[in-house]
């Protein structure tokens, strides 16, 4: 028989058979249990109907790691309307963009990031305007928790939901020019949950902590893995290396992700919580270091860069975690290869670790030349990374010839990533580049064209390019590079600061080079391979490589 795959089916399964289990601990420690958090979930959908909200409709959440995200999640696709996670690091203007190309009717936004939206009210489709602790956002907002009284906790009226319905829209960082909505339906999010729980061990007696941004592709899905699973959720609003100690201590935390620059930070607040002598013990341990564990193991999942083999070394021998290095993208949902192969690991080690690994259950994952042919699995020959599965996206919001061109460039019927990779006997990628010229900072994707497009209007640069870095703090930062105007002489902190203006600050370069020319093809196209390995030539690795 089949059965439609739907995002509710996981909060229905945790109330069915974890009703009375902490489903959610809130960042001031309340604690939700399963049933709790469905009744919450319950008044909030009810609320939004009562203001409007039908099947379809999209509902856009501007908020950090928070209890209400996770209950505006469900609400919303309870109702057959369409989740629109945002990005809390981004400008007013850059949400101006997205809420008008999404046409989200209504915003639910945390207390420290409303007055993002605020500032473009008059400029943007939505009438409905919720806010989490409203009485600390100017304009007029009504109160989260105001909005939930009196309204009853019985399920809502659920319209009929197929499996290809949308269920939610996530935004691209604009690599290729404005952001693109990728869409993903009901089964495109059910499957890639099940994918989830599959490599990342997902089990019922998990306590999982939010180091992992809850918008950034929902989550990678642990909102829906954690709790079908009838796992427990642990809030921590934005992350901070201290709170993550207290909260793995305090909550006997077992499982968590996070980017490169996440692992950095958490070794950097452990070495710097060390005796001031800085004197190891026998074992090799810091001494005086933080307690890194509570009574059970602890595993962290970790995409983006690849992490330094020294990282991997420090987190498994002394934080005593065992790390799972995953890779995917927001069109992928996002998992679609993992090196989390035991097999694999006890014949080749650690090395392994540094790979985007091998493809996931059910996915289909190539490395192909330009006509779209296998590359040879010898680890050297580099290719596209392309995919067919379940867990791909269903489409670019509004854009079909980008869409078209997203499932066919090399090889009809699969995504391709943009990626370039090897990819060895054992079927394990290692990314070595990528074709968009993509920065990847602390987990966060950065265009460097959308950089450039920038300074490039700057009264004082000529020509522009913009590369990645090596950064102890994010894996790699911005750099430009700038062909000052004959007679200019801008200064660096001129240059930064009028990106800043104009970007989210992530985006900006963290530093300039003022150089005479930029190296060119004959066709004029900037050789950024030449510039990156001036910068990148002592480094271990650059992003993403071995």
């Amino acid at each position: 028989m089949k059965e439609e795959m739907r995002t509710t089916d996981f909060l229905d399964r945790a109330v069915d058979i974890y009703g009375d289990v902490t489903g959610i601990v809130a960042h001031d420690g309340t604690e939700y249990t399963y049933a709790e958090v469905n009744e919450r979930v319950n008044r909030f959908a009810h609320a939004l109907a009562e203001r409007g909200v039908e099947q379809g409709d999209r509902v856009a959440v501007l908020a950090p790691n928070t209890h209400y995200f996770i209950e505006a999640l469900y609400a919303t696709n309870k109702l057959g309307a369409v989740f629109v996670p945002l990005n809390y690091r981004l400008t007013p203007g850059e949400y101006e963009y997205i809420l008008d190309d999404c046409e989200a009717g209504t915003i639910v936004a945390d207390y420290d990031y409303a007055g993002k939206a605020e500032a473009i009210r008059d400029e943007i489709p939505a009438e409905t305007f919720v806010g989490y602790r409203a009485d600390e956002i100017d304009g007029n907002w009504e109160d989260y928790e105001t909005v939930l009284d009196g309204q009853p906790t019985e399920e809502p009226d659920r319209p009929e939901i197929s499996e290809d319905d949308d269920a939610s829209i996530n935004y691209t960082s604009g690599t290729t020019g404005d952001p693109k909505g990728v869409v993903r339906t009901h089964r495109t999010e059910h499957w890639h949950a099940l994918v989830l729980n599959q490599h990342m061990e997902i089990r019922d007696d998990d306590t999982y902590l939010w180091t992992l941004p809850m918008f950034h592709c929902n989550g990678w899905g642990h909102t829906y893995a954690i709790t079908g699973t009838g796992g427990t959720h642990v809030c921590q609003r934005t992350f901070d290396a201290e709170g993550v100690f207290e909260r793995v201590r305090e909550y006997d935390v077992t499982f968590m992700c996070g980017a490169p620059t996440v692992l950095n930070n958490l070794i950097g607040h452990y070495e710097e919580s060390a005796a001031p002598s800085g004197q190891r013990s026998e074992g090799g341990e810091t001494a005086g270091a933080v307690e890194t564990t509570g009574d059970r193991d602890v595993r962290i999942a970790t995409a983006g860069s690849a992490p330094a083999t020294a990282t991997i070394e420090t987190v498994e021998d002394e934080f005593g975690w065992r790390i799972i290095h995953i890779y995917g993208l927001t069109e992928t949902a996002p998992i679609i290869t993992t090196s989390n192969s035991p097999r694999r690991l006890a014949a080749r080690g650690r090395e392994l670790k540094v790979k985007q690994g091998s493809e996931t259950l059910c996915t289909d994952v190539r490395v192909v030349d330009e006509d779209g042919t296998d590359v040879p699995r010898d680890g050297e020959t580099i290719g596209e990374i392309v995919v067919r599965g379940n867990q791909v996206m269903d489409r670019y919001l509004d854009k079909p010839d980008a869409t078209e061109k997203a499932f066919s460039e090399r090889l009809e019927g699969y995504f391709h990533t943009g990626d370039l990779a090897t990819i060895d006997a054992d079927g394990m990628v290692a990314i070595q580049d990528r074709k968009k010229d993509i920065i990847i900072s602390g987990g966060e994707n950065i265009s460097s064209i959308e950089v450039e497009d920038v300074l490039y209007d700057h009264p004082d640069v000529l020509k522009a390019a913009v590369i990645p870095v090596p950064s102890e703090e994010w894996g790699e930062t911005p750099k430009a590079l700038v062909v000052p105007r004959r007679d200019a002489n801008p200064a660096e902190n001129d240059i930064v600061d009028f990106v800043g203006e104009r970007l989210a600050g992530y985006k900006k370069p963290t530093s300039v080079d003022f150089v005479k020319d930029l190296p060119e093809t004959a066709t004029g196209k900037v050789q950024k391979y030449e510039l990156r390995e001036e910068y990148w030539g002592a480094e271990e690795h650059r992003v993403g490589q071995q």
